[in-house]
């Protein structure tokens, strides 16, 4: 058992209490009380981050299942995650170990150096923290990324991006690549569906894409009568288009009943597939699905001469007709991360 692990972004108030500054919550969290993400403690007036070292398991994942299309496409990624979250997502799909506590899992305890090590040994070039929300346990993730960097590994953000401006500046320094859930595009249904608020997540993008060299794709889920409608995807993508611009990928994925909406139905293909359709007329060059079957939905085209250039299925690739980050027919650039 490795020894608890003082956090950072805290501070005390004059009422004995420690304010977390890491995530927009910023929770007053009392003597031996925890925050709303469950992995950082007040221990005799000192804030510890509990889940620091405790991922729940290791996976091998296809980059494409982060999703990160434009990155590094067909590589493989170790991925791992934690217990706990700062957001209260009631269509949570992972909310077995989101919604639990360190105690309360299979955690594991490993050192930065460990995970390094088990991405050496099964010659993989890239890390992803993921599965949960990796912003709860910032430390661990700047004292891995801060190694992978050493050993030429990328790493990568799966994230709600619900951080502080202090915390994100640190956090994101040695990050490669990050996808970042959009979970709708109005603030009742952030308010309602996760507790948080949509404008912190827009700020963190726009941050993300302008201020710094990390790739950026976003993934906004589609649920039935929740946040599904015509005019609000049509909303998310202006907003894109004016903040992040034209060549931002953007993934709709499909919605299954789960949680708390387990009476819901699951997102029609059609509806899917539509939100691409809007996407790409509203100008986004580069729109994909996810969750469901749909190859050409899930196609790299040329934004210029319609070319196929990287062709896949689900989370595997068949084609890939990128030539130095070009369309190897016409030559335009193609943005992204590619060899």
């Amino acid at each position: 058992m490795q020894e608890l692990h003082k956090a950072n972004w805290w501070t005390n108030d004059k009422n004995n209490k420690i304010i977390c500054n890491l995530c927009p919550r910023y929770c007053k969290i009392g003597e031996g009380q925890k925050g709303f993400c469950f992995t950082r403690e007040n221990i005799n007036g000192t804030l510890y981050s509990t889940g620091y070292g405790r991922p729940t398991g290791f996976a091998i994942d296809p980059i494409e299942k982060k999703p990160l299309f434009h990155f590094f496409p067909g590589e493989d990624i170790l991925s791992f995650g934690t217990a706990g979250c700062n957001l209260g997502c009631k269509f949570c799909q992972n909310w077995h170990t989101s919604k639990a506590k360190i105690d309360e899992t299979n955690s594991l305890n490993v050192t930065p150096d460990y995970v390094i090590e088990i991405a050496k040994r099964n010659k993989v070039g890239m890390i992803a923290f993921t599965y949960n929300e990796p912003t709860i346990v910032g430390e661990f993730v700047i004292d891995v990324a801060k190694l992978a960097k050493q050993e030429n590994i990328r790493t990568v953000m799966v994230t709600a991006g619900y951080i502080t401006e202090e915390a994100r500046t640190d956090i994101y320094k040695y990050i490669d690549a990050a996808n970042v859930d959009l979970k709708a595009f109005t603030e009742e249904f952030y308010f309602k569906y996760t507790s948080a608020h949509i404008n912190n997540v827009l700020e963190t993008l726009r941050w993300l894409k302008n201020e710094t060299n990390v790739w950026v794709e976003i993934t906004n889920l589609l649920i039935p009568s929740l946040n599904d409608s015509t005019e609000e995807t049509k909303q998310l993508c202006d907003w894109v288009l004016n903040n992040m611009g034209d060549t931002t990928p953007l993934h709709f994925t499909a919605f299954h009943p789960a949680f708390k909406l387990v009476k819901l139905q699951r997102t029609p293909p059609k509806t899917v597939i539509n939100a691409r359709e809007i996407a790409l007329k509203e100008g986004i060059k580069y729109s994909y699905v996810g969750n469901i079957v749909y190859p050409q939905g899930e196609t790299t085209i040329c934004p210029t001469c319609g070319e196929e250039l990287i062709v896949r299925d689900w989370h595997s690739i068949y084609a890939n007709k990128i030539e130095r980050g070009k369309c190897f027919k016409c030559d335009t650039k193609i943005e992204g991360r590619f060899w």
